[in-house]
């Protein structure tokens, strides 16, 4: 993976995302998606822990006490391509959690479909969150994703995001109260999203016909 010109900082948060090489789609049916997610659950810790070839055995997210590279605060995995928003704890914390993700979902991807070659887009993505409304804001472009891609009429019905945890306060893969601890409750946050679909999904296009290279 090519070297990032701007140091990754342990305590920021970065908006984190890729997409498949030549646009094409990363996940083509459900076992995919459950197997990224297990995936990334499973490099966003440090330090010895149990094989990954032993952990995805389980049909269970079986909970790891190591110390963490990253917290993942939000995600949603798209059919081409992924979003993360993230903190790094860790000095290259980003970089490694990223890099073994990747390499690993790259093997599986490619033993089972018969394929050789990269499957994600060079270098990932990575935009550092300067403020508290920025993160808010960035939580919420994120979950809208599968909205204004038309997969879904709402975010909720979207399975292969941390939306549900948000707005029922079900915390499972994400850190949600980084972002759940500005609203009054998980309902509001829900508003605040929802409230913005139909901006969103006119901007989309907009920014589809102006800038056709971003995810």
């Amino acid at each position: 993976m090519p070297g990032r010109n701007t140091p990754l900082v342990s305590g920021e948060y970065y908006h984190i995302y890729n997409r498949g090489s030549e646009k094409r789609n990363i996940y083509t049916q459900p076992r995919d998606y459950t197997k990224f997610q297990k995936t990334f659950y499973y490099y966003q810790f440090s330090g010895p822990k149990p094989k990954f070839s032993q952990f995805k055995k389980s049909n269970l997210f079986k909970p790891l006490l190591n110390e963490k590279l990253v917290e993942v605060i939000c995600y949603c995995l798209m059919p081409n391509h992924f979003h993360f928003l993230a903190r790094q704890l860790k000095d290259k914390g980003i970089s490694i959690f990223i890099s073994q993700l990747s390499n690993s979902y790259t093997k599986y991807f490619n033993v089972k479909y018969g394929r050789i070659g990269p499957l994600l887009q060079g270098a990932f993505k990575a935009v550092r969150i300067e403020t508290d409304e920025q993160l808010v804001h960035v939580t919420r472009y994120i979950h809208l994703n599968p909205v204004v891609s038309g997969l879904v009429k709402k975010p909720e019905h979207y399975k292969w995001s941390s939306y549900l945890e948000y707005i029922k306060n079900e915390p499972f893969f994400c850190m949600v109260n980084e972002v759940l601890g500005f609203f009054k409750s998980p309902e509001k946050y829900q508003e605040f999203v929802e409230n913005q679909i139909d901006y969103a999904s006119q901007l989309a296009v907009i920014k589809h016909h102006l800038l056709d290279d971003e995810v």
